[in-house]
C-alpha cells in the first residue's frame, strides 16, 4: 500500500511524508480493527421511545432535542436556567435559541437543579451538550449517582479542549466517571447547524467510540431520512476535528471582516485542513478522520457561515471590534475562543508547525491586529504544501493508557 501511494502521488520512498505513514501504521495507539476489551454495558435501547435526558439546552441540545422528540422518543432537556425551564414547559419554545421554533410535544425541560439519581437512572440515553469548560463539574456530580452496571447510553455532542488541563473530553470522562466510562463514551460531529437541522434539511455527521456496540446504538436512536450518521473508531479524531475546526472559522471570519475575498477563505479553508491533520496525527488520530464530516466537513461549513459563532468572532475582530465586547454580546458560547489557548499549547508541545491557529491565538491573547497576522502568514517562506509529522501517537498513547486501551 505504501508503494502504492508513493506511485500515485509521486512521494519519494524516503520522503518525510511516506515516513510518517510508516510512523502511524505501526506506532499509532489507534487502529482500524476492533478493539477487545470488557466494559459496562449501557442498557439495551428500546425499538422506540427511548427516555433520553439532554443536559444543555443551548442552540445545539435544543435541536437534537427536537430531533429526538420528532422522532417519538422522550426527551427531557436540563437548563441552569429557571426561566427557560418555566418558559420552554409553558409555551414548546425556547425564548433563548430557535425562538421562533415550536417544539415537539415529546420534550418536557427539567432544572435547574441537576436531575437525582433516582431520574437519571430510568433514562435510556445521556446527552451531554454542556460547554466543554462546565463539563468536568457537572460530571463529577453526575457520577455519584451513575449505575456502572447498567449504564445509560452516554453521548458527547460538545467541541472544544479544557483550558489549564489542556484535555479532551474522553479524558474529562477518565478523571471524573473512571476508563470504563470513558471507553463506552460516543461522540457525535460534524457539518450540522442546529436551525436546519429542525427544518429537516438533509444532514449528516460522524458518530465515534472505542465501542462499536455504542456507536450503532447511537446511530440507530438519530438516524433518520433526513439526518444521516456515519460511524467510526477514532473518537479522539473527531474530538480533535471538531475542536480544532472552531479555531480555524475564526481565521476566515477575520478575513472577510477585512475584506478579503473567496481566494483567501479557500487558502485558510484549505490550509487550516492541512494544519489540523497534522497536528491530530502528530497527536495520534487517524489523517483519514481529518477527511470526513467532523473534519473537513465540519471545517468547511463553520469557516463560510455567518450563522457560525466562531466565524462572527472572527468577522467583528476583523471589523476592529474588541473581544470583550464580542464575547459580551455574542449570545451565546464560542468555543473556539478557549480552545485556540489549548491548540497552542498542544502544537508548543508537539513542535508542529500551525502558523495560521498560532496567529488566532496572537489575536486574541497578545492584542496582535489581524491585519498584521494575515501579513506575517503571507511573508512566510515557501514550504511543502502536504506535509504530515515524521512522529505520531505520544499524547493519544498516554490518553490510552489511561482508558487501558493499549496494545502493548
Amino acid at each position: 500500500m505504501l508503494t502504492l501511494l508513493a506511485r500515485v502521488h509521486r512521494i519519494h520512498p524516503r520522503s518525510s511524508t511516506l515516513r510518517a505513514f510508516r510512523a502511524f501504521s505501526n506506532a499509532s495507539p489507534l487502529s482500524p480493527q476492533p478493539f477487545r476489551f470488557t466494559m459496562p454495558a449501557s442498557k439495551p435501547q428500546p425499538e422506540s421511545n427511548s427516555k433520553v435526558l439532554i443536559l444543555g439546552a443551548g442552540n445545539f441540545g435544543s435541536c437534537l432535542a427536537e430531533h429526538l422528540g420528532d422522532s417519538n422518543h422522550r426527551v427531557f432537556l436540563w437548563s441552569r436556567e429557571a426561566d427557560v425551564v418555566q418558559h420552554f414547559n409553558l409555551h414548546h419554545r425556547n425564548a433563548k435559541y430557535l425562538p421562533e421554533h415550536d417544539f415537539s410535544k415529546n420534550i418536557t425541560a427539567v432544572g435547574p437543579d441537576l436531575p437525582d439519581g433516582k431520574f437519571l437512572n430510568e433514562m435510556d440515553v445521556l446527552l451531554f451538550a454542556i460547554p466543554t469548560q462546565f463539563l468536568r463539574e457537572n460530571l463529577t456530580i453526575l457520577n455519584r449517582s451513575l449505575h456502572k452496571t447498567s449504564l445509560p447510553l452516554l453521548i458527547f455532542v460538545n467541541k472544544g479542549i479544557e483550558i489549564g488541563t489542556d484535555a479532551l473530553t474522553l479524558e474529562i470522562i477518565a478523571d471524573t466517571c473512571g476508563a470504563e466510562v470513558a471507553k463506552a463514551a460516543t461522540f457525535i460531529s460534524g457539518p450540522s447547524f442546529a436551525k436546519e437541522i429542525v427544518r429537516r434539511r438533509p444532514t449528516s455527521v460522524s458518530v465515534a467510540s472505542f465501542t462499536e456496540a455504542e456507536a450503532n446504538k447511537t446511530s440507530d436512536l438519530f438516524h433518520q431520512p433526513h439526518f444521516r450518521c456515519y460511524t467510526g473508531s477514532d473518537p479522539i479524531g473527531i474530538e480533535l476535528a471538531g475542536a480544532l475546526k472552531n479555531v480555524y472559522a475564526i481565521a476566515a471570519g477575520m478575513s472577510d471582516g477585512l475584506g478579503y475575498e473567496n481566494n483567501t477563505r479557500a487558502s485558510i479553508i484549505t490550509r487550516g485542513l492541512a494544519e489540523m491533520t497534522c497536528i491530530g496525527t502528530a497527536y495520534g488520530a487517524s489523517p483519514l478522520t481529518f477527511l470526513g464530516l467532523a473534519g473537513v466537513g465540519d471545517l468547511f461549513l463553520t469557516c463560510s457561515s455567518s450563522s457560525s459563532r466562531n466565524y462572527t468572532v472572527g468577522y467583528r475582530l476583523g471589523q476592529g471590534e474588541p473581544l470583550q465586547k464580542i464575547i459580551a454580546t455574542l449570545g451565546s458560547v464560542a468555543e473556539g475562543v478557549s480552545t485556540a489557548k489549548g491548540v497552542k499549547t498542544i502544537i508548543d508541545k508537539l513542535g508542529v508547525s500551525a502558523p495560521i491557529a498560532e496567529r488566532v491565538y496572537e489575536v486574541l491573547y497578545q492584542d496582535k491586529a489581524t491585519k498584521t497576522a494575515v501579513q506575517e502568514l503571507m511573508d512566510l517562506p515557501p514550504s511543502r504544501e502536504l506535509e504530515l509529522p515524521p512522529t505520531a501517537g505520544g499524547p493519544a498513547k498516554q490518553l490510552m493508557d489511561k482508558l487501558g486501551l493499549s496494545r502493548g
